[in-house]
């Protein structure tokens, strides 16, 4: 491990290397530090970037606000395509969450409860990691955090075809998931696209958070519907106009990351929501 110079807000950030059974060792980078005789939420987090681009910094924005709402934050940086198509990053993903809950009570305190959290492509591996955990019956998770997630390879939806970045023929998010999927046949995997799984009973809560000029709007919202109608715990804000997502969140520093008092609010709350009832 080595460490990093603490950020404008003092959360600790510290870069480190996730060893898997299988593959090449993942990065990933932790926010906050353990407090004695605490514990915390523990959320591994996935950063955008249309399965094709981003990393450990690109991310920091929303791990940093994970970390600022209490929790200890373990951000991922999986591995990318067209070099690696699905299921490669969803695998890595379940590699490091079972990682994440083998070391749970170190991180975050004994008994800590642990949680996907991801943004734009980030939210669709963090959906789809929680579909793998429900499915192999380990680790149990506490809730799902998705943020503006790309959910939907049509890109048909009405605040796609609004949306700035999917304009005169060219999307990203379209070639996104063209790089992503192998073939058509992915397109209907419930690991590869959440948003079209035909089998959502038993996962954990969810939070998910959108804004009116967010291209992901109407993929968001009706997968949080879509989770409801299985009678799935949801929260779901839609934030107003001018929240630049999902691209602003990838811009720091933390203090200009949108909306950022807001979403930590429904971070806390959320994480309250889903803590045990105290004994």
């Amino acid at each position: 491990m080595s460490n990093r110079p603490a950020t404008p807000a003092a959360v600790p950030e510290t870069d480190t290397t996730i060893v898997v059974p299988r593959g090449e060792p993942l990065a990933a980078r932790m926010y906050g530090r353990r407090r004695p005789r605490t514990v915390a939420p523990l959320v591994l987090h996935f950063h955008g970037g249309a399965f094709v681009s981003g990393d450990l910094d690109s991310g920091a924005c929303m791990a940093r606000l994970l970390a600022q709402a209490d929790a200890i934050v373990v951000s991922l940086a999986y591995p990318l395509a067209p070099r690696h198509r699905f299921p490669d990053a969803v695998e890595a993903g379940y590699a490091a969450l079972q990682w994440t809950y083998k070391q749970r009570n170190k991180l975050a305190g004994t008994g800590a409860r642990v949680y996907l959290a991801g943004d734009e492509a980030g939210g669709n591996l963090a959906a789809a990691v929680a579909l793998v955990a429900r499915d192999r019956d380990h680790p149990p998770l506490a809730g799902q955090i998705l943020v503006a997630p790309m959910l939907d390879p049509c890109v048909g939806t009405a605040s796609l075809r609004e949306a700035q970045g999917c304009q005169a023929g060219a999307c990203k998010w379209a070639d996104g998931w063209q790089q992503y999927l192998r073939g058509p046949m992915d397109a209907e995997h419930p690991y590869a696209v959440p948003g079209k799984a035909t089998r959502l009973v038993g996962l954990p809560p969810a939070l998910v958070l959108t804004g009116e000029d967010d291209p992901m709007r109407d993929e968001a919202l009706a997968y949080a519907q879509r989770l409801r109608d299985a009678g799935i715990e949801v929260t779901s804000k839609l934030l107003a106009n001018h929240t630049g997502w999902p691209d602003s969140l990838t811009e720091p520093p933390l203090q200009e990351c949108p909306y950022a008092a807001g979403v930590e609010r429904d971070l806390r709350a959320f994480f309250s929501a889903t803590a045990p009832p105290a004994t």
